[in-house]
């Protein structure tokens, strides 16, 4: 996955405030904040409403809405962002379309307990084992 992609789901520099070059630049974002305007610009790039959004967040949407545009998350709920952003990035990668990236994370499917991919989010772990299978289907092994 290009950082660029990643950076670009998240609302690019002007949004971040930084340009993301490599994993210790997520890191010190993480530690910084990610701002509510690039949460904003993540959920409307996955076509969720915020209330949506909250539901895979560590963070209540009542409290996501008390923040202004450019406050900054916590490092716990920044570093969560972060992967559903990094999600993003790699899916959209590997199926090469966001469309079809995104049909694919609304539908349950067997890997995931007949869980939808989207949901798994919510858990950092779930959102790993979205990455793996990511991996899985860029290497055409399916589980």
């Amino acid at each position: 996955m290009a950082y660029s992609d990643l950076k670009k789901v998240l609302g690019g520099k002007k949004t971040l405030g930084k340009d993301i070059r490599n994993q210790l630049d997520l890191i010190e974002l993480s530690r910084e904040g990610v701002t509510k305007d690039a949460l904003e610009h993540l959920a409307e790039h996955l076509s969720l409403p915020m209330s949506q959004m909250a539901e895979l967040l560590p963070v209540s949407e009542r409290t996501i809405q008390r923040y202004a545009r450019k406050k900054q998350f916590s490092p716990v709920i920044s570093e969560h962002i972060i992967k559903i952003a990094e999600v993003t990035a790699r899916g959209e990668e590997v199926f090469g379309d966001k469309d079809k990236f995104l049909l694919w994370m609304n539908h349950p499917h067997k890997s995931f307990d007949n869980k939808t991919p989207m949901s798994l989010l919510a858990s950092m772990l779930g959102a790993d084992m979205v990455l793996d299978e990511l991996g899985r289907m860029e290497h055409g092994t399916f589980s």
